[in-house]
């Protein structure tokens, strides 16, 4: 089995390229190192099945070959964090529909299967919980830059299984719901690496808005376990499958978990919406999936306790702050 994977030096397209990796599997990586990074994949230098193409999912020649040369595509190359979405809104949808959009010629024309990483920010304001994968989808207007994010992942989705209403194309939405662990970043917004942080350099612990807003969060080689599954499951094409823990805790309630699960003497500080992200963000109160697809199609979904996953990821932060050698990759990269 050779797949491709898009965004494969990222948080979770890194891990997912080790899962792949540890089944036998041949993996492709191409990623442009825009959010991604080649400390995620490091460790994979010289390894007999990995290669690394540095080049975008724009980049319509070299997606073409890839695409021509492999069995299966996992396509997670994508611009990701509310900071990153709400401050280069323009940079953001440009590049994830036109990414998605060769990804998509190149398969139709190859013949190749797609399995697609949306979001539950499609889900946008609804309050119809949990969210289940057929519900319809409540966006917030475009006044607010955050929402593009939401309707630039329904548009990719939308594409997709047009591909395979149209031309029959395998493909395979998912939709995760805050995925977490080692390798992850804070620096575009997300809330646990940031939490962690924060909390380790003895820094106040922020909070955005009240605090009672509530998530779900998916570890992420439970995730990872899940996608690869679903992509060997021909049920799973032309559906849509959420992916995400169940388990609810408040923003309030993560940010005191995390001070305790560290240590720390870190102050807990809210800061207003406004302050963060400007005058016209919004946010939605709870986002919680219904994974009975998912557990129908494969048998599990991500359970590891969330306490397990700020544990490993508390340890992987106290040490990822370690040189490793910028040139390590250097032979196995290719730049297209």
């Amino acid at each position: 089995m050779h797949v491709l994977i898009t965004g494969g030096c990222g948080f979770i397209g890194s891990h997912l390229t080790d899962h792949c990796l540890g089944a036998g599997w041949k993996v492709t990586v191409l990623d442009d190192l825009s959010t991604g990074s080649l400390k995620n994949v490091a460790h994979l230098s010289g390894h007999h099945n990995f290669r690394l193409v540095v080049n975008g999912t724009t980049s319509a020649t070299v997606v073409d070959e890839l695409v021509n040369s492999c069995d299966f595509i996992f396509h997670l190359a994508a611009v990701v964090g509310v900071k990153l979405v709400v401050n280069r809104s323009v940079h953001s949808i440009e590049k994830n529909l036109q990414g998605t959009e060769i990804i998509f010629r190149s398969a139709g024309r190859h013949r190749k299967p797609v399995l697609l990483t949306s979001t539950s920010e499609v889900y946008g304001k609804s309050v119809d919980l949990p969210y289940r994968e057929d519900a319809d989808l409540l966006i917030g207007p475009p006044t607010c830059a955050r929402w593009s994010y939401a309707c630039g992942k329904a548009l990719d989705e939308f594409l997709a299984l047009g591909y395979w209403r149209e031309q029959k194309l395998p493909v395979i939405v998912v939709r995760l719901f805050n995925t977490v662990g080692p390798r992850q970043s804070g620096e575009h917004g997300m809330v646990i690496p940031n939490f962690i942080q924060q909390a380790l350099a003895g820094q106040p612990i922020t909070v955005f808005g009240t605090g009672t807003q509530k998530r779900c969060f998916g570890y992420v080689a439970d995730v990872v376990k899940a996608i690869k599954a679903l992509s060997q499951t021909p049920e799973a094409f032309g559906e849509i499958v959420n992916i995400g823990g169940t388990r609810e805790i408040s923003m309030a309630e993560l940010a005191v978990l995390v001070k305790h699960s560290t240590d720390s003497v870190s102050e807990i500080q809210y800061v207003p919406y406004h302050e963060a992200y400007g005058p016209s963000f919004e946010d939605m109160h709870q986002r919680i999936p219904a994974v009975t697809k998912l557990k129908k199609l494969i048998g599990f979904g991500p359970e590891t306790p969330l306490e397990s996953i700020l544990s490993e990821t508390i340890a992987w932060m106290r040490t990822s702050d370690q040189e490793f050698p910028r040139t390590a990759l250097r032979a196995a990269a290719h730049v297209a």
